[in-house]
């Protein structure tokens, strides 16, 4: 058995599964899987993963839909010191060889929908391909805990978008993942909370890790559709909801009155920019909720987050830094983290753990502002920076303000090689339905409201941006690329 009072994810599940077994843990639909049925699923799992020779510190990916097997299997490799290895279930077999190739992994555990190409996949990685229905069936359900476990080893590894480069694998501690979801000693009620998210993102475990330290549920859903989210949240009576702004976007403009939402205690959002008219707009449509704001990242956790009591207060803000957090800003403005909640670092990738984290800081990458009263707003990433004529322009700030055009639909700001300038500032713009903004529309926009270096200087009208499937950011390595075919 297990040292008390350590920081492992398996000790979760196991307490949960001694003191409320019959409570449910997770749903999906009109399926239920209560916490006495995580916690054998997951020792068959674990028992299965060991027979199959994996051991303490091992790699296994798995790739796989929204299911409630993925469960067992996540909580399953933490019992027995695996590192779970999550790839995205949209991926097709070329983009994921190149993650099973740098996670170094014993085995790649995948659906019915994956199993075909994850054979291919595995025999060029060189490991083991798996199914996951029906693993762990037959095994044994007693406790498969490794003994010599620590809460300080590799949990998870989370791959990055690669948005902005090559992905690199997130290596995140049992000790970093139960800080990063214990939400304190006393509780009104257990934590019913929906997820959006698919669950190849820390995002949807980190969701169900909250939830379970409270002796309570996460409800997945199949696709982020409002009727789906909104459905799941009145058929579980959910008190927690978090999106992304796009989806709360879907979710305001749906049906969503017809719904039973009034269980809802908790709204939040975060991973992008949350305009105040969005706050407005929640705060109108769910009055007896609390709206909050987070931000951070895979490799952080939560860095800041922005309270009910703020949301209308301080529009554009991400708060105060988070409970545990140190935060601070460096001379060109780049926001650095320092809390018990870091990654470990960048698997097999010395040189970007040695850049990212510094004398036990993390740099994010982001710049950001302080006010007056110490709440931090972003106003841009550092290697996004355009330097146009000797001036510093951040686009999240010009993009900002062109997304309230209403002739504008979605808008990306970019930097573009001039002899001139060095860079001028490019506007990618998605027109709203029935327009055509031209590059003279956006300098109007900007007059008066920003410094004249950061009008833009040329306009391409486009059908769409490149964004990340799960959480919407701008894929700026492509921008760049479709950029260069256009010149």
């Amino acid at each position: 058995m297990s040292a008390s009072g350590a920081l492992r994810v398996g000790e979760i599940v196991r307490r949960n599964a001694r003191d409320v077994g019959g409570a449910p843990a997770a749903s999906l639909g009109d399926a239920v899987l209560s916490h006495a049925a995580l916690d054998r699923a997951s020792n068959r799992a674990g028992w299965a993963l060991r027979a199959l020779g994996t051991n303490l510190g091992d790699r296994v990916l798995c790739w796989a839909d929204t299911s409630l097997e993925v469960f067992p299997l996540f909580v399953g490799a933490a019992k027995i010191g695996a590192v779970f290895a999550p790839i995205n279930a949209q991926f097709g077999g070329d983009e994921a060889l190149p993650l099973a190739r740098l996670a170094r992994a014993r085995l790649l555990v995948a659906d019915a929908a994956h199993r075909a190409a994850a054979e291919a996949v595995a025999d060029a990685a060189g490991c083991r391909s798996v199914a996951l229905s029906g693993l762990g069936e037959g095994m044994r359900s007693d406790d498969c805990q490794e003994l010599a476990l620590r809460e300080s080893d590799p949990h998870a590894m989370f791959f990055t978008s690669g948005s902005t480069g090559p992905p690199k694998g997130v290596v995140i501690s049992h000790r970093a993942n139960v800080l990063r979801s214990f939400h304190g000693v006393f509780r009104d009620e257990p934590e019913r909370s929906v997820c959006m998210f698919p669950l190849f993102h820390m995002a949807g475990f980190t969701l169900a890790l909250s939830a379970w330290q409270t002796r309570g549920e996460i409800a997945l859903v199949g696709s982020a559709t409002a009727p789906a989210i909104l459905g799941a949240v009145e058929r579980r009576r959910a008190n927690r909801l978090y999106c992304i702004p796009p989806v709360w976007h879907r979710i305001l403009e749906a049906e969503s009155a017809r719904f039973d939402t009034s269980s809802l205690r908790a709204i939040d959002t975060g991973t992008s920019a949350t305009p105040i008219e969005l706050v407005r707009a929640l705060k109108e449509r769910f009055p007896r909720a609390a709206a909050r704001i987070y931000y951070g990242s895979t490799e952080v956790g939560a860095a800041s987050a922005l309270g009910d009591a703020d949301v209308l207060r301080k529009p554009g803000s991400v708060g105060l830094p988070a409970p545990g957090v140190d935060l601070e800003l460096t001379a060109e403005g780049e926001i650095r983290v320092q809390s018990p909640y870091l990654m470990d670092g960048y698997f097999d990738d010395p040189a970007a753990t040695a850049a990212a984290l510094r004398d036990g800081w993390f740099h994010t990458g982001d710049l950001g502002e302080l006010d007056a009263e110490g709440y931090l707003c972003i106003v841009g990433r550092l290697k996004e920076l355009i330097r146009t004529g000797g001036e510093s322009v951040a686009p999240a700030e010009v993009e900002a303000l062109l997304a309230q055009h209403p002739a504008i639909a979605d808008v990306a700001v970019v930097g573009v090689p001039d002899p001139r300038w060095g860079e001028i500032v490019c506007a990618l713009v998605v027109p709203a339905p029935g327009s055509a903004p031209t590059l003279a529309d956006l300098q109007s926009c900007c007059e008066g409201r920003l410094a004249p270096f950061k009008k833009p200087r040329r306009l391409e009208l486009v059908d769409a941006l490149p964004r990340t499937a799960a959480t919407g950011q701008l894929q700026r390595t492509l921008l760049a690329q479709q950029l260069a075919r256009s010149s």
